[in-house]
């Protein structure tokens, strides 16, 4: 008996809801997260990785590396209740991969750069995590997206 190669519809689009750039974020914080966790260059986690990331993952995992520095300034600037050591992992990260975007993406809209990020901290952190992760950046947002609107006024 010869089976029909035709898939079936059976109505559901599990692949409705999948966007690339979501899924490029959420394995850029992946690989944060390991290698803060780890206490290891973001370098060598990427050299371990089997299958080769796409440009969005590297560029954002790179471009966190790069500027970790001037990124968590900036959070901890913003950040009065918590010094960043104290933050959970998680939101750290997340932080620190949204905070890059704000800075270093001026294509992306700021709202994306929210909403994407508070969407990671809802699914990986704590039942707080996305409040406090919108509250930062939407702070850091107002002294880094709007000021660099003004100078080029």
């Amino acid at each position: 008996m010869v089976s029909d190669p035709t898939p079936i519809d059976d109505g559901a689009d599990w692949n409705r809801d999948f966007d690339p750039r979501s899924d490029a974020r959420e394995r850029a914080l992946n690989i944060l997260f390991e290698a803060d966790v780890r206490g290891c260059p973001v370098r060598e986690v990427v050299e371990r990785i089997q299958v080769p990331l796409d440009a969005l993952t590297t560029l954002l995992v790179e471009g966190v590396a790069e500027h970790q520095t001037r990124i968590d300034e900036l959070i901890s600037t913003h950040s009065h209740a918590w010094s960043i050591e104290r933050m959970a992992t998680t939101d750290r990260n997340v932080l620190r991969v949204g905070t890059f975007e704000l800075i270093g993406r001026m294509d992306i809209p700021t709202a994306v750069v929210l909403n994407e990020a508070v969407g990671l901290a809802k699914r990986y952190g704590t039942d707080d995590s996305g409040r406090f992760v919108n509250g930062m950046l939407s702070a850091i947002a107002r002294t880094t997206r709007e000021g660099a609107k003004s100078d080029t006024d």
